[in-house]
């Protein structure tokens, strides 16, 4: 398993964080439960394409493209 960006992470894939990249919105996404060790599931995006819904700790949370690239998780190798 390999280490990639959350916003890489495929429509329905699972993936558990592996860290936070320091950004303004660290602080959010901690609250929100995207912590070391968290599961996530990616459920749907917008029509345009950004934000993304993600199922995090039993409770769907949405986070721009830009926020989810400072969310480093490990997955499956065939989505990076």
């Amino acid at each position: 398993m390999s280490s990639f960006p959350l916003s890489k992470l495929p429509p329905y894939g699972v993936c558990r964080v592996v860290g936070v990249e320091e950004c303004a919105a660290k602080n959010r996404m901690t609250g929100l439960g995207i912590t070391e060790g968290a599961e996530l599931i990616r459920l749907f995006c917008a029509p345009s394409g950004d934000p993304v819904a993600y199922s995090v700790r039993g409770t769907a949370v949405a986070l721009r493209l830009s926020d989810a690239e400072k969310v480093i998780v490990t997955g499956d190798d065939k989505w990076v």
